[in-house]
């Protein structure tokens, strides 16, 4: 491996590398990490803003999918409409230490029959050599679904379908291949993402405030929401369903754990045969984890992945590379600003007792 002091000058000391040589990006020059930096890891692109990466191994490749941040002259509100976000790029990385290129836009809003704004967080799949972009979008009357793009390549160029997915809403897809060949996607995220205002999958405008509709502290958690992937990958091949989180005592979460209970950027991997669901507790920032025996759940909830990171949000993803894993996530060191991130990597460590061993993106 090279270049390990992009994301942590401590992981070359782990690693008892003789050297760590500086990095160099495609894109433009990245900064270099030192002792001295409170940050574990180091932006891995400095041209531009990216958020929420979604980072998949196809053909021994690292492809990253991050959501592309922008200045906006909408005004800052609760439900993030300064998020405004209107094209995605993909990105690619041969090691999580190696160069980053940055392949262009591969889809715009304008490129999207149905879509009305606000392109936030996508995900990607393979399967029989054709490549799928998920993504969410508000459409005519600012609710959001999400749609699928179609491409022969990691990289695209992605063709929109004309429609959203049938039964879709709320935002962050997120699509896991399974060892059997199944599919499913994950989605849903509170607040902006419009998932309190859905009950058994039904619309009901249950007011502006980013709190109404949501349960009663008292009561059980929003959860993600699961659905089974058709075979041609374009729709839902089942009713979606909510996947329940529970503590440690077999009971659900309540909304009112809000270090614990979910908030919206759902994530699966599987690892020694147990599923993992990862996912951002929004207002708290936490990255959390809870695991169960199949992919619908139960999952119960065993810790924290990534503590809080320097910005409002908090957005991940977790992929193995060559036998190693590494989580893919964001924060605002570049601007400062909650809604003009840049993507970061950093190793993750399974323990060996199933549990994950928890990062601190911030050293100091």
């Amino acid at each position: 491996m090279q270049n390990l002091m992009k994301y942590s000058p401590i992981f070359c000391t782990l690693l008892v590398l003789s050297s760590c040589s500086q990095p160099t990006e495609t894109v433009k020059e990245a900064k270099v990490a030192d002792i001295t930096s409170k940050y574990l890891a180091e932006p891995l692109i400095t041209d531009h803003y990216t958020a929420d990466p979604s980072a998949h191994v196809f053909d021994g490749k690292i492809y990253i999918y991050p959501s592309h941040d922008v200045e906006s002259d909408v005004a800052e509100d609760d439900l993030g409409a300064h998020f405004n976000m209107m094209d995605y790029h993909v990105y690619s990385m041969d090691s999580p230490s190696g160069t980053i290129t940055d392949h262009g836009k591969v889809l715009g809003v304008d490129d999207i029959p149905w879509a009305k704004r606000q392109l936030w967080a996508p995900d990607a799949a393979e399967k029989d050599g054709k490549y799928y972009l998920y993504f969410p979008a508000k459409d005519e009357k600012d609710i959001f679904k999400i749609g699928v793009a179609v491409g022969d390549s990691p990289t695209g160029p992605f063709t929109a379908q004309p429609e959203p997915i049938k039964g879709s809403y709320s935002i962050d897809p997120s699509v896991f291949a399974d060892s059997d060949g199944s599919y499913y996607m994950y989605f849903g995220g509170i607040w902006g993402g419009q998932l309190q205002k859905y009950r058994n999958n039904k619309f009901d405008d249950k007011g502006a405030a980013p709190t109404d509709g949501l349960p009663a502290d008292d009561q059980p958690a929003l959860g993600p929401i699961i659905a089974k992937m058709s075979g041609d990958m374009l729709q839902f091949a089942e009713t979606p369903k909510r996947v329940k989180i529970l503590d440690e005592n077999g009971k659900d979460l309540l909304n009112g754990d809000n270090d614990r209970r979910f908030f919206e950027a759902a994530w699966i991997h599987k690892y020694n045969g147990t599923y993992y669901l990862s996912y951002s507790t929004g207002d708290t920032h936490f990255i959390a984890y809870a695991t169960g025996d199949n992919p619908y759940g139960p999952f119960t909830y065993r810790g924290v992945v990534l503590n809080p990171v320097e910005g409002w949000t908090n957005h991940h993803s977790i992929v193995e590379v060559d036998g190693n894993w590494f989580i893919y996530y964001h924060d605002t060191e570049l601007s400062g600003k909650t809604h003009l991130r840049n993507i970061k990597v950093t190793p993750l460590k399974h323990l060996e007792n199933g549990s994950i061993e928890t990062i601190n993106p911030i050293t100091e």
